[in-house]
C-alpha cells in the first residue's frame, strides 16, 4: 500500500526556518520531520511513498537524489572522477515527489497524485506530525468498517485553565485544565479508499473543508482514536520540544 504526504504547504507558522525550505524538511536531531514520518511507516513495511510537493520542491526532490550518498562511505577518486560506494545505511525506499503545485490547497494535491496511486486504497498523511501510532491496527479499522475514508483523531490537550461564566458575566468556577478538557482533532495518519477521488474538486480544494464535509454528510467517514503519542510542529516551540525529546533518547514515535 502506497503512503501519501501532504509536503507542499508554505509553513508560515514556523517561518524562521520554512522560508528556506518546505516545512517537511526541517530537522529534528539532524533528519527531516519528513524522513521521521516514514521512517514510522516503513516500521510497518510501507515503503512506497508518494510525496505532494510544492513550495521549495526543489529541496525535497534534492535530499532524496543524493539519499544514497549521504548515508554511505564513499570514496571519491577526484583524479578519474569516480566514487565507490561502501558501507551504506539506506532505506528500502521508493519514493516519488510530484510538484503539486505552488499554491495548490491540500484537495487538489491529492487530486493531481492519483494516476501514481491508481485504483488501490492508500495511507495519506501531512507532512509536520509523528506519532506513536500502531498502523496496523489504524488498518484493521479501517478495513472493518468499509467507509471511504478513516481519519486518526488525537487529542489536543487545552493551554490553559478552564472558566465557567454565567450569562450576567461572573464567574462562578475556575480550574486547572485536565485531560477531560482535550478536543479531538484530525491528526492525519489517515486511509483512503479510491472513492475519495470522486469528493475531491481543482486546485482550490481543500480536503478538510467541503470533502469532509461531504464524507460526513454521506456516512463515509470514520475516526479512529489515537490516545498515545502525537505531535503536530507548526512552530519553533513544538520543534524545540521534538527535538529535546530525540535528544534523551525518549521520542516515542521512533518505532524503528
Amino acid at each position: 500500500m502506497k503512503v501519501v504526504i501532504l509536503a507542499g504547504g508554505l509553513g508560515t507558522r514556523i517561518s524562521e526556518e520554512s522560508h528556506l525550505k518546505p516545512k517537511p524538511m526541517i530537522e529534528v536531531g539532524g533528519k527531516p520531520i519528513l524522513w521521521h514520518i516514514m521512517k514510522i511507516y516503513s516500521a510497518y513495511g510501507f515503503n512506497e511513498f508518494i510525496i505532494c510537493a510544492g513550495y521549495r520542491q526543489d529541496v525535497i526532490k534534492e535530499y532524496f537524489s543524493n539519499y544514497y550518498t549521504y548515508n554511505s562511505d564513499v570514496t571519491f577518486d577526484l583524479s578519474n572522477n569516480t566514487a565507490v560506494y561502501h558501507t551504506s545505511h539506506v532505506d528500502p525506499w521508493k519514493v516519488t515527489v510530484v510538484d503539486t503545485g505552488y499554491d495548490t490547497m491540500t484537495g487538489g494535491r491529492i487530486s493531481r497524485i492519483r494516476r501514481f496511486v491508481g485504483d488501490e486504497p492508500f495511507l495519506l498523511t501531512y507532512g509536520d506530525a509523528v506519532a506513536d501510532i500502531d498502523l496496523n491496527a489504524l488498518l484493521a479499522f479501517h478495513r472493518a468498517h468499509g467507509k471511504t475514508a478513516t481519519i486518526t483523531t488525537v487529542n489536543l490537550a487545552q493551554m490553559k485553565g478552564v472558566l465557567n461564566v454565567a450569562e450576567d458575566g461572573t464567574v462562578s468556577s475556575f480550574r486547572e485544565k485536565e485531560d477531560r478538557d482535550a478536543t479531538p482533532i484530525n491528526g492525519g495518519f489517515m486511509v483512503m479508499n479510491p472513492g475519495i477521488f470522486r469528493y475531491l474538486g481543482g486546485d482550490e480544494c481543500v480536503f478538510e473543508q467541503e470533502p469532509m464535509q461531504a464524507l460526513v454528510a454521506d456516512g463515509e467517514l470514520a475516526a479512529y482514536a489515537h490516545t498515545g503519542f502525537w505531535q503536530c510542529m507548526d512552530t519553533q516551540r513544538e520543534k524545540k520540544k521534538l527535538e529535546e525529546l530525540w535528544e534523551r533518547g525518549d521520542a516515542p514515535w521512533k518505532l524503528w
